[in-house]
């Protein structure tokens, strides 16, 4: 599927190749020996490192019996053919490391980096059509900064894949009937006496929906419980029918729904290539479920219909409630099935949250007991949660923290702590612009440089800081860069020289770049990229720090002015990967 697209480790394999064929008697293919490739603990140690293990167990196999230090040995000793940029190999331990001559890697990367020719290379071939699912929010609840990590993890996804190569579609999948749904209709018909707001009504709808919730458990066991129950049982049965007060009201507030979606999903600049609607999958999910009772795979108890799945530790998945009306389950096993056949997919990939790990266990065995042949082709992307330093935040109880405030919020700071100095030297639109892409930034890098399986605590501060692991951060190392070469005039020579270390660290990251979108698209974690794009940060500064660049004599100004100039290049695309825009001044 990927290619080995990295021209520096595809060269010093096929050189490896035919000396472990040669010394070590032992046949192996390029395509394994590339990808085992890996960081030496520190420079002093080399550049790159490539593991013994598995040629030292292939070479027992065929009767030469050899432990990986010994073969490290034997390959250090022996005067096989290197590609020129290796200055020298060296034996530690099991591992055969590399050292690299940066001026060679810098005359063939810097350039293509410049040119751009170094982000469009190939890097995958014959990958599968696969479609993400990703951000499904609840309509008739408002969207909080905890939506924030699904909707930034399955849009970086999308770009990483697609930069990539794949053939992806971008899809989501609102919940837009239920409980809450009633609940919220209910406290607006009997209780409500505030009037609809004209502008923000989807906000307004989710504060309805807390208080509608606090207000029922307050009532539980009280003498109004059976009349509420009563009313909600009233507006569910309209809201099925399809007709009645009830749905004409839903109808209404649903727009008011997708409104506030819209906006967000345009403030956050992302675009859904297929919306499914659960409202829209829910009568053809109760008869997909209808059919397969007839032929046997499902069995009715006591009115209601689901499955036994303990022989594969899945315990009871219903399907089907004593009323007739389906479950989550249900309409996932329907929305499967509409995915793969009507719009072509190979693969199908779920960005839900980790609560639902044991829910899309049972629907990818369900699909597969229905034969359902791209059951093993679904993949639930689980992710932990965002909370606030206080604790876990919840819709039904009211404490979040709502999106629009929060931007709102971080626009302000942003304009007051880094922009107030420019009030008399930019356009009050520029300001503008500048904190909202600042803000934008802070959010997603914080929401994607955590490692999906680890809890996010969302604190404002730390996000925005430009002294830390932060969005700002890397948004500021680009504009600081941009700047500086606007100011220097670059004035790129033929000769490329670089003899520091800060340069050769700020060179062997660059290399880097490919490899890490690839590990990032294999693991399904932007993660990597942030970490990334935070080190070529780091690199740089210490780099700027150390090595003088206006002062310097040439050819060494312009080899470190070039040398800026990829840095930038590589941060902008990098942050872009993540649907970060670079600011040129910060």
């Amino acid at each position: 599927m990927f290619l080995l697209h990295d021209q520096f480790r595809k060269e010093l394999a096929e050189s490896l190749v035919v000396a472990i064929k040669e010394q070590l008697a032992v046949d192996i293919g390029i395509s394994t020996l590339y990808p085992l490739f890996c960081p030496t603990p520190n420079k002093a140690s080399g550049n790159l490192a490539f593991p013994l293990f598995i040629v030292a167990k292939l070479a027992g196999q065929a009767g030469s019996p050899i432990n990986p230090a010994q073969a490290a040995k034997k390959l250090q000793d022996s005067d096989f053919k290197l590609p020129p940029f290796i200055t020298k190999k060296l034996a530690a331990g099991p591992y055969l490391n590399f050292f690299f001559d940066f001026n060679i890697i810098a005359k063939l990367i810097i350039p293509e980096i410049h040119s751009g020719a170094f982000f469009s290379q190939k890097l995958t071939e014959n990958t599968p059509k696969t479609m993400v699912e990703y951000s499904q929010p609840n309509t008739h609840k408002e969207l909080h900064v905890g939506h924030m990590r699904n909707l930034c993890f399955g849009d970086s996804l999308i770009r990483l894949h697609r930069y990539a190569g794949f053939n992806i579609i971008a899809s989501t999948f609102p919940g837009d009937v239920g409980t809450h749904v009633a609940k919220c209709l209910w406290y607006m018909k009997f209780h409500n006496k505030e009037k609809v707001p004209t502008t923000r009504k989807g906000a307004w709808l989710g504060r309805m929906y807390s208080t509608a919730h606090n207000k029922l458990e307050e009532e539980k066991g009280s003498a109004l419980e059976a009349t509420n129950r009563e009313q909600l049982t009233a507006i569910l049965k309209q809201l099925e029918q399809k007709s009645g007060e009830f749905y004409d009201l839903w109808k209404e507030t649903r727009e008011w729904s997708i409104e506030l979606m819209n906006e967000v999903y345009a403030w956050a600049q992302v675009k859904f290539d297929q919306w499914y609607w659960e409202s829209e999958v829910d009568s053809d999910s109760v008869k997909l479920i209808r059919e397969y009772q007839k032929k046997g795979l499902f069995k009715e108890d006591q009115g209601a219909v689901g499955i036994d799945l303990e022989e594969y530790k899945l315990g009871f998945c219903m399907l089907l409630k004593t009323d007739g009306n389906g479950l989550y389950a249900t309409k996932d096993i329907e929305l499967a099935r509409r995915k793969f056949e009507n719009s072509g997919i190979e693969k199908s990939l779920y960005v839900v949250d980790k609560r639902q790990e044991h829910h899309f266990k049972q629907v990818f065995k369900v699909l597969e007991l229905m034969g359902f042949e791209n059951a093993k082709k679904c993949m639930h992307l689980q992710y932990d949660f965002v909370e606030l330093p206080d604790g876990a935040m919840s819709s039904r109880k009211g404490n979040i923290v709502p999106l629009q405030n929060l931007i709102e919020e971080m626009v302000k700071m942003i304009k007051e702590q880094y922009l107030a100095r420019y009030l008399n030297e930019w356009t009050d639109a520029e300001i503008e612009k500048t904190a909202q892409v600042v803000a934008k930034g802070a959010i997603k890098y914080g929401m994607t440089r955590i490692d999906p399986n680890k809890k996010i605590v969302f604190d404002m501060k730390e996000w925005l800081k430009l002294d830390g692991e932060s969005g700002p951060y890397v948004q500021y190392a680009y504009a600081r860069i941009h700047s500086m070469l606007n100011k220097q005039g670059e004035q790129v020579s033929g000769e490329l020289v670089f003899d520091t270390p800060q340069e050769h660290d700020v060179i062997n990251h660059l290399m880097k770049f490919q490899t890490v979108i690839q590990e990032s698209v294999e693991q399904y974690k932007p993660s990597y990229l942030t970490a990334y794009l935070y080190d070529l940060g780091r690199y740089y500064n210490s780099f700027y720090a150390e090595c003088p660049v206006g002062s310097a004599a040439e050819p060494v100004r312009s080899s470190r002015l070039s040398l800026s100039r990829a840095v930038a290049e590589t941060l902008k695309q990098g942050l872009s990967l993540l649907g970060i825009e670079a600011p040129e001044r910060m």
